[in-house]
């Protein structure tokens, strides 16, 4: 348990200091980062190593609430340590590459230390044993994902993004507030490990009440269906942010948070089959919303809603071992491309397809790294992807029921348009003719986390193929590894006719999702927020209203305090005559 507080603590103390004194410290900011984040890795590995003896929890009462009270402890399970390990090391490459992508540049002790704390937060969401500390967590991974979208304020449009990702995801925070709140009054505790105990006993309602409102929060802040639109456009911060939020953090928690609470999951088979549906339609659309985009993060930023779609379908089917297995699959390759990405758009001065080309040429470490984890994303042997995914496809094409019939339709399709866009992505930076002469490698603080990375990208699936540790049916392995190859061959055809070709506006637009939003939500939201401002201003009114009123009082008052003790005699025989002429006209 103090290794996994630990674990927690050195990146939190990490951000502090790097906030308070990070650019007076030798070497600056950025040694104190990764040297956080160093620490934070080792000690997440240490905890996973002493994981094996079983399931461990310590707590201690936080504060006296009058009812149910709040615990602060720790939980290390093989969850626990095997995510924890995940954010750790992504953790750590991100600081590395951030340390040579900003040093020197305005804002990056803060930006530093931002990640620092974004780290802990996650941490906090992964150990803890208690559900509202979990949300603090959670709540705290909002601040920071807000902060470092808008890292650049200075450019309107970041700052809309950033803007747009907080007051999105806060809609779902709430549910998840409330959801807590039904599952903990129903178990008598917020203890993660009592809830669980208790869900067997609870009436239906809660149970389904309270996984309903959890799975709001949980879409919202992993970028489903239909709060999927501010995910794209957070790619307005910095290549190491998307890399974070996208592949460890923030949209990860969503699947650990479903997974931690799977059993009350599991006596909910409503909200089961409501998650299901979202999911099949957000890995659909989000693929056909990725072949479509001209900006090679937001086809990366897309591919992360879809590939979360994917493991929200696992966890659908009844699968919460392929979804957790996929779940760190993607962080290696996806952590590992959006940095690639980064690194690109460093050599090239953007992000967009159009100023690529050619690359392979005078990026090599870049261009084998990338292909690595674009590999990987479209599922193609032996990488990680690969088994991940065919493990995600096992569950659904064994599940029963209508929801697991759509779910697995649509995991087929979105492998096949997967390896269409992964295609289209990977030549049209890679190959063809060179669009920027004179483009070459970036440094190696760049080009290091990118090989770090490509390590597990490719080696976890090697390693699961070689010791079997992941079986999977050798028709699904055919079947999906046919679909992605279609894909892939589909793409490669379709960038030989028409290498620039431009997306139908349906497909460009993710289906006008933000349109419709702007034509339907927000004129309600507005006038809605009209009427809340009108009623402030006249609870405003009333206030000042009775404070005038007591003034003008206290002004009529005031005339009687004269000073004048013959003034208050006569006041008073004054008085005394009243009481006398009334006590004798009553009587």
């Amino acid at each position: 348990m103090a290794l996994a507080t630990c674990a927690v603590l050195v990146p939190f103390l990490a951000a502090a200091l790097g906030l308070l004194a990070g650019r007076r410290s030798p070497g600056g900011p950025a040694v104190v980062a990764v040297t956080g984040a160093t620490g934070c890795a080792v000690l997440a590995v240490l905890v996973a190593s002493g994981a094996g003896a079983g399931p461990a929890e310590a707590w201690v009462p936080f504060t006296p609430t009058g009812g149910i009270p709040i615990v602060l402890g720790a939980r290390v399970d093989a969850l626990s340590a095997t995510v924890g390990v995940m954010v750790g090391v992504v953790a750590l490459a991100v600081q590395v590459y951030s340390a040579g992508l900003m040093r020197g540049r305005p804002r990056y002790a803060s930006f530093s230390a931002l990640i620092s704390l974004f780290t802990a937060a996650m941490l906090t969401v992964v150990f803890s044993a208690d559900l509202l500390i979990v949300y603090v967590g959670w709540e705290v991974m909002g601040v920071c994902s807000y902060l470092l979208i808008g890292h650049h304020w200075e450019d309107r449009p970041t700052t809309a993004a950033a803007l747009k990702a907080f007051l999105m995801t806060r809609v779902g925070d709430v549910g998840l507030l409330f959801g807590i709140v039904v599952l903990g009054l129903a178990a008598g505790s917020f203890r993660i490990t009592a809830v669980l105990d208790a869900v067997p006993g609870m009436s239906p309602g809660p149970v389904l009440a309270g996984t309903l409102l959890i799975t709001l929060g949980v879409v919202a802040k992993s970028g489903q269906f239909p709060l999927h639109s501010w995910l794209p456009d957070a790619m307005a911060g910095p290549a190491p942010v998307s890399a974070l939020i996208h592949a460890a953090t923030m949209v990860a928690a969503g699947v650990v948070l479903v997974v931690r609470l799977y059993p009350a999951f599991l006596a909910a088979p409503v909200t089961l089959a409501v998650l299901g549906v979202l999911a099949a339609i957000t890995m659909l659309g989000a693929a056909l919303a990725a072949l479509g985009a001209e900006d090679l993060k937001r086809v990366l930023a897309y591919s992360t809603v879809s590939q979360l779609g994917l493991m929200f379908g696992a966890l659908a089917a009844g699968g919460a071992t392929a979804a957790l297995t996929h779940l760190l699959a993607h962080a290696a390759f996806k952590a590992l491309l959006f940095l690639a990405a980064g690194a690109v758009a460093v050599a090239v001065g953007g992000s967009q397809l159009s100023r690529m080309g050619g690359l392979r040429r005078g990026m090599p470490v870049t261009f084998a790294t990338a292909t690595v984890g674009f590999a990987a994303l479209a599922a193609l042997p032996p990488t990680s992807g690969f088994v991940s995914k065919d493990g995600v496809v096992d569950v659904m094409w064994h599940g029963r029921g209508p929801v697991a019939t759509i779910l697995l339709g649509s995991a087929l399709l979105t492998t096949a348009v997967t390896g269409a866009y992964v295609t289209r992505a990977w030549l049209r930076t890679f190959a063809g003719p060179v669009r920027e002469p004179g483009v070459r490698e970036v440094p190696a603080l760049l080009t290091g986390p990118l090989v770090a990375l490509a390590v597990p990208a490719l080696g976890l699936g090697v390693y699961w193929v070689t010791t079997g540790a992941l079986r999977v049916d050798r028709a699904v392995a055919l079947t999906c590894t046919g679909f992605a190859l279609a894909g892939v061959v589909a793409g490669y055809l379709g960038w030989r006719r028409a290498p620039a070709w431009s997306a139908p506006r349906v497909l460009a637009t993710a289906f006008g999702t933000d349109d419709l939003y702007e034509r339907t939500l927000v004129p309600v939201v507005q006038r809605l927020a009209t009427r809340v401002v009108r009623a402030d201003d006249g609870v405003g009114a009333a206030v000042r209203g009775t404070g005038n009123a007591a003034r003008r009082l206290g002004g009529a008052l005031r005339l009687t305090q004269t000073g004048n003790p013959q003034f208050y005699v006569t006041g008073v025989l004054a008085g005394v005559l009243l009481i006398a002429v009334g006590v004798a006209m009553l009587g």
